[in-house]
Protein backbone atom coordinates (compact mmCIF):
# COMPACT_ATOMS: atom_id res chain seq x y z
CA UNK A 1 0.00 0.00 0.00
CA UNK A 2 1.19 3.59 -0.09
CA UNK A 3 2.38 4.77 3.21
CA UNK A 4 2.05 8.06 3.89
CA UNK A 5 4.36 10.81 3.91
CA UNK A 6 4.70 14.65 5.21
CA UNK A 7 8.65 16.38 4.92
CA UNK A 8 7.35 19.62 6.17
CA UNK A 9 9.88 19.95 8.82
CA UNK A 10 12.51 17.05 7.77
CA UNK A 11 16.17 18.22 7.28
CA UNK A 12 18.39 15.26 5.69
CA UNK A 13 22.47 16.05 5.57
CA UNK A 14 25.15 14.35 3.54
CA UNK A 15 28.52 15.18 2.37
CA UNK A 16 27.90 17.41 0.11
CA UNK A 17 23.63 18.31 0.33
CA UNK A 18 21.03 19.45 2.42
CA UNK A 19 17.32 17.88 1.76
CA UNK A 20 14.89 19.41 2.95
CA UNK A 21 11.20 20.82 1.69
CA UNK A 22 11.18 23.72 -1.23
CA UNK A 23 9.81 27.39 0.14
CA UNK A 24 8.97 30.39 -1.99
CA UNK A 25 12.73 31.43 -2.10
CA UNK A 26 13.10 28.84 -4.26
CA UNK A 27 11.92 29.71 -7.38
CA UNK A 28 14.70 31.02 -9.47
CA UNK A 29 16.66 28.45 -8.86
CA UNK A 30 14.24 26.02 -9.54
CA UNK A 31 13.08 27.61 -12.85
CA UNK A 32 17.21 27.83 -13.57
CA UNK A 33 17.21 23.57 -14.15
CA UNK A 34 13.41 22.86 -14.42
CA UNK A 35 13.77 25.44 -18.05
CA UNK A 36 16.65 23.19 -19.14
CA UNK A 37 15.69 21.04 -22.31
CA UNK A 38 15.93 17.51 -21.56
CA UNK A 39 15.70 17.30 -17.82
CA UNK A 40 12.37 16.97 -17.10
CA UNK A 41 11.79 15.24 -20.07
CA UNK A 42 13.83 12.53 -19.23
CA UNK A 43 11.72 12.25 -15.52
CA UNK A 44 8.63 12.24 -18.04
CA UNK A 45 7.40 16.18 -17.85
CA UNK A 46 8.16 18.87 -20.62
CA UNK A 47 10.98 21.74 -19.53
CA UNK A 48 9.11 25.00 -17.92
CA UNK A 49 8.86 27.58 -20.53
CA UNK A 50 8.46 30.60 -18.29
CA UNK A 51 8.11 31.05 -14.32
CA UNK A 52 4.84 31.26 -13.91
CA UNK A 53 4.75 27.40 -14.59
CA UNK A 54 7.35 26.99 -12.19
CA UNK A 55 5.27 29.11 -9.62
CA UNK A 56 2.73 26.32 -9.89
CA UNK A 57 5.12 23.52 -9.63
CA UNK A 58 6.48 25.24 -6.51
CA UNK A 59 3.48 25.39 -4.64
CA UNK A 60 2.29 22.36 -5.36
CA UNK A 61 5.81 20.84 -3.77
CA UNK A 62 4.69 23.44 -1.06
CA UNK A 63 1.69 21.91 -0.58
CA UNK A 64 1.84 18.42 -1.20
CA UNK A 65 4.87 18.04 1.32
CA UNK A 66 6.32 14.85 -0.37
CA UNK A 67 9.42 16.48 -2.24
CA UNK A 68 13.05 17.46 -1.10
CA UNK A 69 15.15 20.18 -2.32
CA UNK A 70 18.46 18.81 -3.25
CA UNK A 71 20.56 21.86 -1.81
CA UNK A 72 24.24 22.23 -2.65
CA UNK A 73 26.26 23.02 1.24
CA UNK A 74 28.86 24.92 -0.61
CA UNK A 75 26.88 27.46 -2.11
CA UNK A 76 22.89 27.11 -0.86
CA UNK A 77 21.52 26.38 -4.56
CA UNK A 78 18.75 24.43 -4.91
CA UNK A 79 20.26 21.94 -7.78
CA UNK A 80 17.29 19.45 -7.97
CA UNK A 81 14.28 17.58 -6.35
CA UNK A 82 13.62 13.94 -4.92
CA UNK A 83 9.79 12.94 -4.65
CA UNK A 84 8.36 10.64 -2.19
CA UNK A 85 5.84 10.00 -4.49
CA UNK A 86 2.31 7.50 -4.58
CA UNK A 87 3.34 4.21 -6.61
CA UNK A 88 0.67 3.30 -9.28
CA UNK A 89 -1.11 0.97 -10.02
CA UNK A 90 -1.56 0.12 -6.32
CA UNK A 91 -4.93 -1.84 -6.75
CA UNK A 92 -3.82 -4.36 -9.20
CA UNK A 93 0.07 -5.30 -7.76
CA UNK A 94 -1.25 -7.80 -4.61
CA UNK A 95 2.48 -8.52 -3.65
CA UNK A 96 2.12 -4.79 -1.83
CA UNK A 97 -1.34 -4.95 -0.30
CA UNK A 98 -0.07 -5.79 3.60
CA UNK A 99 3.28 -3.45 3.00
CA UNK A 100 3.90 -0.44 3.18
CA UNK A 101 5.64 1.76 0.93
CA UNK A 102 6.33 4.43 -2.13
CA UNK A 103 8.01 5.54 -5.30
CA UNK A 104 11.46 7.36 -5.73
CA UNK A 105 11.36 9.92 -8.40
CA UNK A 106 14.38 12.57 -8.65
CA UNK A 107 15.95 15.07 -10.94
CA UNK A 108 19.08 16.77 -11.16
CA UNK A 109 20.50 20.54 -13.02
CA UNK A 110 22.10 19.11 -16.09
CA UNK A 111 25.02 21.29 -14.51
CA UNK A 112 25.41 18.62 -12.21
CA UNK A 113 25.56 15.86 -13.81
CA UNK A 114 28.20 13.12 -13.27
CA UNK A 115 29.02 14.15 -10.02
CA UNK A 116 28.14 11.52 -8.11
CA UNK A 117 25.20 14.04 -6.18
CA UNK A 118 22.44 12.13 -7.39
CA UNK A 119 23.08 8.53 -5.57
CA UNK A 120 24.18 10.62 -2.88
CA UNK A 121 21.24 12.53 -1.75
CA UNK A 122 19.16 9.12 -2.85
CA UNK A 123 21.13 7.14 -0.03
CA UNK A 124 19.89 9.77 2.52
CA UNK A 125 16.19 10.07 1.13
CA UNK A 126 16.07 6.01 1.14
CA UNK A 127 17.67 5.69 4.60
CA UNK A 128 15.22 7.93 5.53
CA UNK A 129 12.73 5.80 4.01
CA UNK A 130 13.57 2.71 5.75
CA UNK A 131 15.03 3.82 9.44
CA UNK A 132 12.92 6.87 9.95
CA UNK A 133 9.65 5.90 8.49
CA UNK A 134 10.24 1.91 8.58
CA UNK A 135 8.77 1.64 4.68
CA UNK A 136 9.21 -2.26 3.70
CA UNK A 137 9.93 -1.24 -0.23
CA UNK A 138 10.57 1.20 -2.17
CA UNK A 139 10.17 1.78 -6.12
CA UNK A 140 11.73 3.62 -8.58
CA UNK A 141 11.37 3.63 -12.44
CA UNK A 142 13.57 5.26 -15.51
CA UNK A 143 12.48 5.00 -20.03
CA UNK A 144 14.13 3.15 -21.68
CA UNK A 145 16.37 5.43 -23.23
CA UNK A 146 17.49 7.16 -19.68
CA UNK A 147 20.54 5.10 -18.91
CA UNK A 148 22.01 7.51 -16.53
CA UNK A 149 18.99 6.98 -14.56
CA UNK A 150 19.44 3.35 -14.30
CA UNK A 151 22.80 3.50 -13.73
CA UNK A 152 21.75 5.56 -10.52
CA UNK A 153 19.40 3.17 -9.37
CA UNK A 154 21.62 0.04 -10.07
CA UNK A 155 24.24 1.77 -7.69
CA UNK A 156 21.69 2.25 -4.91
CA UNK A 157 20.99 -1.70 -5.21
CA UNK A 158 17.29 -1.39 -6.69
CA UNK A 159 16.79 -4.72 -8.99
CA UNK A 160 14.70 -4.37 -11.92
CA UNK A 161 11.00 -5.58 -10.99
CA UNK A 162 8.72 -5.00 -13.90
CA UNK A 163 8.56 -3.53 -17.73
CA UNK A 164 6.10 -1.93 -18.27
CA UNK A 165 4.57 1.18 -20.40
CA UNK A 166 5.27 4.47 -18.67
CA UNK A 167 1.98 7.29 -19.05
CA UNK A 168 4.27 10.94 -19.21
CA UNK A 169 2.85 14.42 -18.70
CA UNK A 170 3.22 15.15 -22.13
CA UNK A 171 0.75 12.76 -22.78
CA UNK A 172 2.78 10.14 -24.11
CA UNK A 173 3.87 6.59 -23.16
CA UNK A 174 7.66 5.85 -22.80
CA UNK A 175 8.85 2.42 -22.02
CA UNK A 176 10.66 1.36 -19.24
CA UNK A 177 11.69 -0.40 -15.94
CA UNK A 178 10.12 -0.06 -12.15
CA UNK A 179 12.59 -1.54 -10.36
CA UNK A 180 11.80 -2.46 -6.40
CA UNK A 181 14.34 -1.82 -3.34
CA UNK A 182 13.32 -3.85 -0.23
CA UNK A 183 14.38 -2.55 3.20
CA UNK A 184 17.53 -4.41 4.60
CA UNK A 185 16.35 -4.42 7.51
CA UNK A 186 13.20 -6.88 7.33
CA UNK A 187 12.53 -10.29 6.35
CA UNK A 188 10.24 -9.92 3.43
CA UNK A 189 9.29 -12.50 0.90
CA UNK A 190 6.74 -10.91 -1.70
CA UNK A 191 4.43 -13.37 -4.05
CA UNK A 192 4.62 -11.33 -7.07
CA UNK A 193 1.47 -10.82 -9.28
CA UNK A 194 1.48 -10.39 -13.20
CA UNK A 195 4.02 -12.48 -14.17
CA UNK A 196 3.63 -11.08 -17.75
CA UNK A 197 5.56 -7.64 -16.76
CA UNK A 198 7.98 -9.53 -14.20
CA UNK A 199 11.82 -9.14 -14.18
CA UNK A 200 12.47 -11.16 -11.05
CA UNK A 201 13.09 -14.52 -10.88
Amino acid sequence: MNANVDVTNVVLKTNRLILRPFNEDDLEDLFEYASVEGVGERAGWKHHENIAETTQILEMFIKEKKTFAVVLKENNKVIGSIGIEKYGREESLSEFFDYKGREIGFVLSKDYWGQGLMPEALKGVIEYCFNELDYDFLLCGHFDFNTQSARVQEKLGFIPYRRLLFETRMDTQEKGILSLLVNPHKNIEFQFSHPETLLIK
